[in-house]
């Protein structure tokens, strides 16, 4: 199978983005960047690659990313009841969640790379198209969240962009383990 090189097409942002919007939107981009340029010139079969003794390969991590950033993205728009409650997911729910770590059969990683741009985009229009960043919701329940906070717009985006930050530096090592190839040292 040909290697794709479509991780190193461009994240732009809005242009409607200023001031803080465009700071935090620049910020996200620039790890957006990095970990879909840990998939540069692979081929189907080695993005679905374990090359540690973890489960993750780095299809599955840009898998796992975009649907973070989907799903805080719809608690942003739509609020808490989106993301469900984590305390009492059953076998099969957390089955699903576990194969959002995976290439699964059929996958490719164009298509993944596709998908994490759609999200991009459509997190990027949301939010240059917000007044501010002050509203705030309750979080869902869920073991890692204290009952009764709250989180702004503005802790979501931190989260999503520290979530996008870890995960690149995951993906750095599974590609170095991968073939030697590096994408931030």
């Amino acid at each position: 199978m040909t290697p794709t090189n479509h991780a190193t097409a461009p994240t732009t942002l809005s242009p409607e983005a200023t001031g803080e919007h465009a700071d935090l939107l620049k910020a996200l981009a620039h790890h957006r960047r990095f970990l879909r340029l840990t998939t540069r010139d692979l081929t189907d079969e080695q993005a679905g690659r374990r090359t540690t003794v973890s489960e993750l390969c780095l299809g599955g991590l840009i898998k796992h990313v975009a649907s973070v950033e989907r799903s805080w993205v719809d608690f942003i728009e739509h609020g808490p009841e989106v993301l469900g409650d984590w305390s009492n997911m059953s076998e099969a729910d957390w089955a699903r969640w576990s194969d959002g770590f995976r290439m699964l059969p059929g996958e490719t990683l164009a298509g993944v790379l596709e998908e994490y741009a759609e999200v991009a985009r459509r997190t990027d229009g949301l939010v240059a198209a917000l007044p501010g960043l002050d509203r705030s919701q309750p979080l869902p329940p869920a073991p890692w969240h204290e009952p009764g906070t709250h989180w702004s717009v503005r802790q979501v985006l931190l989260h999503i962009i520290g979530e996008t930050a870890q995960h690149a530096g995951h993906a750095d090592i599974i590609r170095e383990s991968l073939d030697g190839a590096r994408s931030m040292g």
